[in-house]
């Protein structure tokens, strides 16, 4: 495949949100005003402060329409960004092991995007080298993979380039919520992501009542383990799913996930927290997501625990496809548009009368399809 060659091109930047410097000169508005209404004129111009700003940059655009910028390949080193701190520095690794703690180059801070940061753990990035230990990033490389929530009016991208999702969940304290493990699962499927679903503190519920929750999802295909990270109940099984892959481990605060990384690998001293008494949720940690190394090859990322899950670039008639037990009776649907909320001779919906998919699963899709 031929190289693309670089080129001039317009890029789109990030508004500028300057204010707009108050006039001094109140004669000269007043002049104006008198002006606009003569021509009776009724439109008001906005200052340039307000408009999106273009800039010319060299480079190349990718299949998907992602700009890379041209750099100056012989001076820069290649890395993977094993911490994001804050908008503006992280910490890049080498394929030596020495790590680089990096700026991100302004041009790359400043492009328009839908991510809320340019720069997130698990990129592959190429940097330039400022000093013994010091760089400056100066272009990502596009993500193969990532995970990824809405946060605002923007994309959080948990982490990139990793291949496995652990969902942590907790039998009890904090409350087991099969809804945000269900929209886990979609964001991992939209992101090439594949799953594996971790419930902890198997100990504190009874057995009988957690064993159609077990069943439900292992029936679903996925891989589902048993734990209890303070007697390494499941450690060992759970290690073996993560040797020689890079899995990030998401999840409620409190459910126990740097807990679970301590039993697997004592040697990292993660911190942890006990689960308020107070509110029975779990209290924030882990204040940052961080690549890890496990000593039997591979790689887990520890992130912050996360109260809600909201899905991103996901429109309502798309969910249906990330319920892999929905599409063998989508087709039969009365109407090829069918949204299997209220429709008449939906098949979905009859299916889930017949017990053949679980209503459980039936109401996160319809908490997700009505963005709840």
């Amino acid at each position: 495949m031929a190289k693309k060659r670089a080129k001039k091109i317009r890029v789109a930047f990030r508004k500028n949100r300057e204010k707009r410097p108050r006039s001094q000169n109140l004669t000269h508005d007043a002049q104006e005003e008198s002006a606009a209404d003569c021509d009776g004129a009724d439109e008001r111009i906005s200052g340039k402060g307000q408009l999106t700003r273009y800039r010319t940059i060299v480079g190349t655009d990718g299949d998907e329409a992602i700009i890379q910028r041209e750099i100056d390949n012989e001076s820069c080193m290649a890395g993977r960004v094993l911490r994001a701190i804050g908008a503006n520095r992280c910490d890049v690794q080498i394929g030596d092991g020495w790590t680089y703690s990096c700026t991100v180059r302004r041009v790359l801070r400043t492009m328009s995007r839908d991510a809320r940061n340019a720069v997130v753990a698990g990129d592959r990035v190429m940097f330039l080298p400022t000093g013994a230990n010091e760089g400056v990033i100066e272009r990502v490389e596009p993500r193969q993979t990532f995970l990824s929530r809405g946060s605002g009016r923007f994309e959080h991208i948990i982490a990139a380039n990793v291949d496995q999702l652990a969902i942590v969940a907790s039998a009890s304290n904090p409350p087991l919520k099969p809804g945000l493990i269900d929209r886990f699962l979609v964001s991992a499927t939209r992101g090439d992501v594949r799953s594996i679903i971790c419930l902890n503190k198997a100990d504190l519920a009874d057995s009988g009542e957690l064993q159609p929750f077990l069943d439900l999802y292992a029936g679903l295909g996925y891989d589902i383990i048993e734990t209890v990270a303070i007697n390494d109940v499941g450690i060992a099984e759970l290690r073996s799913k993560l040797i020689g892959r890079e899995t990030v481990f998401a999840g409620q605060s409190g459910v126990g996930k740097s807990s679970l990384l301590n039993a697997i690998q004592p040697g990292l001293g993660l911190r942890t927290n006990q689960v308020s008494h107070d509110s029975g949720k779990g209290r924030h940690t882990t204040r940052l997501t961080e690549m890890l190394p496990l000593d039997g090859g591979g790689w887990v990322a520890d992130t912050p625990g996360v109260r809600q899950m909201s899905l991103w670039n996901v429109a309502p008639e798309e969910i249906e496809a990330y319920f892999i037990e929905f599409p063998p009776y989508v087709a039969d649907c009365r109407f090829p548009d069918c949204s299997h909320t209220h429709e008449t001779g939906c098949r979905v919906k009859a299916a889930v009368a017949e017990g053949h998919i679980s209503s459980l699963r039936y109401e996160s899709y319809l908490r997700m399809f009505q963005n709840d």
